[in-house]
């Protein structure tokens, strides 16, 4: 609940995400009482503070503003989004308040949710009335407070969501639902945004838009009549007969449930200047600060965890590894070798997943008695970009394997890890997922990408970590955090040194793969950026 405003925190310009959507019964339950090519190339990074806050292609959008963590050591989310609630009649400007607010909060993430998105099925009797205006949309009724109660919840506790989206002119749901995550902050908006008890309840802050009636009046004219393919007749009859009565009943008496009240709506910037200093106030307070030395200081001289499992260190492959680690190696040679590591690598990782007896016929007739994977699927993660080289591998061994990709890069200022991007398969929770990054030094951006697919209700225990390398200090923050999660690796080094590089290590294994270079006026340590 708001209580008073604090002095806002400055920040860099980010990104909001915002998913579109457009709002007589018992009163008790509503109202609460009030209470490879080989040549070389130069390597690529991004620099939030002088790039646009993200870049389209014609298939992905990356954020230069990425999300930093959202969990403690333990990989449990600490901190939950914070919620603010927009209320007020229809058309009084609650998007456009929520839009303000979005462009002056300057955080990254933020989502804004509304309530237009979750109007239930219609019967087709209620379809008929609706396409005669003679369906009451204002009606706490006619809202799905159920889906959109536990979706909220969902969304809050930082877990991926699907949002059905609400076709005006069909009225009804269209077939493909859109999928949001990773909030840190959620503005949820819709004319009975406070009518609901376990609603009002994940709402951290309330606020009602209060715009005059005829103004209101003028507004949805427009807005039905060339937005929703209504007639003028329509929609003053369903005005008068619905949506003035419902404001009254419902909506109105809301607002004294409201924190702050916005004249105006979203002409009102003295108000959204001072509801965005509170927020800033509030995401400071809850803003969580990982300590990269005492990270890697709390594991020391602790057994490695039984969930490693690290392939057997044969001539052969220590062979491969003195020729990768060779600083002289030349680009081609280290490509190859790496390539033949991989595919060992994920060949002993596909050993750990679930099989069954398997019986079939041999050509001679007689029965063989074999195994078959016991799952519905396997699906591929790779940590870009070093982690994308490994895909090949997995998909020689896994006829059509679905592959995601999630992009996770080091803050230059807060050396912690920040998500920028992912794309994940669809159903991904009922999976079995190896996750690929091809060297882990603190363990951090692993521990950022289980917690990604942890959050896609993606099980633990179906958790495969596989990488080239990896540091003792990796392998326990994964383990201590996780502990269900399986790590396969080729190879465990002892120690990482004050820039978290591993040593001896492998270098820079994006660098070396892609013949990426640093520029001329970088340091070497600038250059040997550490992967986590």
């Amino acid at each position: 609940m708001a209580s008073g405003f604090l002095q806002s925190s400055l920040g860099e310009v980010w990104m909001a995400r915002i998913l579109h959507g457009g709002g007589e019964g018992s009163l008790d339950r509503l109202l609460p009482s009030v209470s490879t090519g080989l040549s070389p190339r130069k390597r690529t990074t991004s620099q939030c503070k002088s790039e646009p806050p993200l870049l389209r292609t014609s298939k992905r959008t990356i954020y230069t503003a990425g999300r930093p963590p959202w969990y403690n050591e333990h990989g449990t989310q600490s901190k939950e989004a914070f919620v603010i609630g927009l209320c007020g009649g229809s058309a009084s400007g609650k998007t456009t308040v929520a839009r303000k607010i979005i462009e002056a909060l300057d955080v990254p993430w933020v989502v804004l949710l509304s309530m237009d998105s979750f109007y239930k099925v219609l019967s087709p009797e209620e379809q008929t009335l609706a396409a005669s205006n003679d369906y009451n949309f204002d009606h706490p009724d006619a809202f799905d407070f159920d889906l959109l109660t536990h979706t909220l919840r969902k969304l809050k506790q930082g877990k991926s969501v699907k949002i059905p989206v609400y076709d005006f002119t069909t009225h009804g749901r269209q077939k493909e639902w859109k999928t949001v995550y990773g909030a840190s902050v959620i503005i949820f908006e819709g004319i009975m945004a406070f009518a609901d008890k376990a609603l009002l309840q994940l709402l951290d802050m309330k606020i009602f838009v209060d715009t005059d009636s005829d103004i209101r009046l003028v507004r949805r004219l427009r807005r039905d009549i060339s937005e929703r393919g209504r007639d003028i007749e329509g929609v003053i009859k369903q005005y008068n007969k619905f949506v003035k009565p419902a404001f009254e009943q419902y909506i109105e008496p809301t607002m004294r449930l409201a924190d702050i009240v916005v004249p105006r709506g979203g002409g009102n910037m003295v108000a959204i200047d001072l509801i965005v200093q509170h927020v800033h106030s509030q995401l400071e307070e809850r803003k969580l600060r990982w300590d990269m030395a005492a990270l890697a200081s709390a594991h020391q001289a602790q057994p490695l965890p039984q969930t490693l499992s690290v392939l057997e260190s044969t001539p052969q492959v220590r062979g491969m590894h003195t020729i990768i680690r060779n600083k002289e190696t030349s680009r081609d040679e280290f490509i190859f070798y790496s390539k033949r590591l991989m595919r060992l690598l994920i060949e002993r990782a596909l050993s750990f997943l679930p099989s069954q007896v398997h019986v079939v016929q041999t050509p001679q007739g007689e029965d063989y008695e074999g195994r078959t994977f016991h799952g519905k699927r396997i699906t591929g993660v790779s940590i870009l970009r070093a982690g994308e080289t490994m895909e090949p591998a997995l998909r020689a061994v896994c006829k059509d394997v679905r592959i995601g990709k999630i992009l996770i890069q080091t803050n230059q200022d807060t050396g912690e890890p920040e998500l920028h991007y992912l794309r994940l398969p669809k159903d991904i929770s009922e999976d079995h997922v190896i996750l690929m990054d091809c060297t882990v030094s603190t363990g951090a951006a692993a521990m950022m990408a289980v917690r990604v697919l942890l959050d896609h209700d993606v099980q633990e225990d179906k958790i495969l970590l596989v990488s080239l390398l990896m540091a003792e200090m990796g392998v326990h923050s994964v383990a201590y955090a996780f502990p269900q999660v399986k790590i396969i690796t080729t190879a465990v080094d002892k120690k990482v040194n004050d820039l978290f590089h591993i040593i001896p290590g492998i270098g820079n294994f994006g660098d070396r793969y892609f013949g990426t270079d640093a520029p001329p006026d970088w340091s070497d340590e600038e250059m040997d950026e550490p992967s986590y």
